[in-house]
């Protein structure tokens, strides 16, 4: 399988004396029609990696390429096989959805009818026809994400980068933002998405790779890495009278050493058997005469994944403040 996307030793630093080092040494591999999350807390260099790979931004040291095209030495070569869509909608809210899509026909050079058949063609695919009249101001946010994602689609690129693209959602707009990228991924083309949530990467990417402080410390499928930091955990709240004797039960059936929480009446264990684990549980303090307050699996977090792997928390760098006071600098 050959690489669409090849990272090597990406370095980019921001402020007056490089003190942020947003990317240190990142390198990543993307294989043709596959998916691969680029999983990492505000600051890690997920925005970064994307927009060097985009010819947005040049990395100070190392080199990457797209589809075999240098995006240093060939930025506009690069330009026309991509598609982008960044964190924040890059839609003209006083247009309608169509007139946003004719618009972006006709910066990619689409001839008039062109750009009107490819705009109707990604209003139906991506369930905007009856909005497409309707100014953007009047959309809803998974609305105006799904046409900023139609608007990265007018050439049909053959590699897709994703800056987390369901960032502001609420639930149920991320499950159909989620539908509409599976969609994308069968239709083969190569994608980069980056995300803050593990979830997201779990149930989108072929491979998740983790970066902190600009550089990878994990890579994977997300099954190999939920074993990593140890899969879900079985959280389970009793009367105080009965924690040390549901502690117990649950030790003894996971053979793990559980956590307990003696003033929340709360005690939690590595459940690598997830549901069975649960069920067992139930049934087994049924038996002992224990009545649960409240008992839950509990998937593994972006905290959980860094906590694993680092011994820290995920934390927010300063990465997005620099370059914000960099902008401000130059107007």
């Amino acid at each position: 399988m050959s690489a669409s996307i090849i990272a090597e030793d990406l370095v980019k630093t921001y402020g007056a004396h490089h003190e942020v080092r947003a990317l240190d040494g990142l390198s990543l591999t993307v294989n043709e029609g596959t998916v691969l999350s680029l999983l990492g807390p505000n600051g890690s260099g997920k925005t970064t990696t994307v927009r060097i790979l985009a010819t947005l931004l040049r990395p100070d040291s190392g080199r990457a390429q797209v589809a075999g095209i240098d995006v240093v030495k060939n930025p506009q070569k690069v330009r026309e096989i991509i598609g982008l869509s960044g964190q924040y909608a890059a839609v003209d809210e006083t247009l309608t959805g169509w007139d946003n899509l004719i618009m972006f026909g006709r910066l990619y050079h689409l001839s008039g009818r062109g750009a009107k058949v490819r705009a109707a063609e990604l209003l139906e695919k991506f369930s905007l026809t009856d909005a497409a009249k309707r100014p953007i101001k009047t959309y809803s946010g998974g609305m105006r994400r799904r046409l900023d994602l139609a608007a990265s689609l007018i050439v049909k690129p053959k590699v897709l980068f994703l800056d987390e693209p369901t960032t502001g959602l609420d639930p149920r707009g991320r499950q159909e933002m989620w539908e509409v990228i599976n969609e994308l991924v069968k239709g083969g083309v190569t994608l980069l998405l980056t995300t803050q949530y593990l979830e997201e990467a779990d149930q989108l990417a072929d491979e998740i790779v983790v970066i902190d402080h600009g550089h990878v410390i994990a890579q994977g499928t997300a099954d190999s890495l939920k074993r990593e930091v140890g899969g879900e955990r079985l959280e389970l709240s009793v009367n105080s009278e009965n924690l040390d004797k549901a502690k117990g039960i649950v030790e003894r059936l996971t053979n793990s050493v559980a956590t307990e929480d003696s003033q929340m009446h709360k005690i939690s264990v590595a459940a690598p058997e997830g549901t069975r684990t649960l069920i067992e549980t139930l049934r087994q303090l049924d038996t002992a005469g224990i009545q649960p307050l409240d008992i839950a699996l509990k998937r593994p977090s972006l905290d959980d994944v860094f906590l694993a792997l680092t011994g820290h928390v995920a934390e927010e760098q300063i990465e997005e403040v620099v370059g914000a006071k960099s902008k401000r600098g130059k107007r």
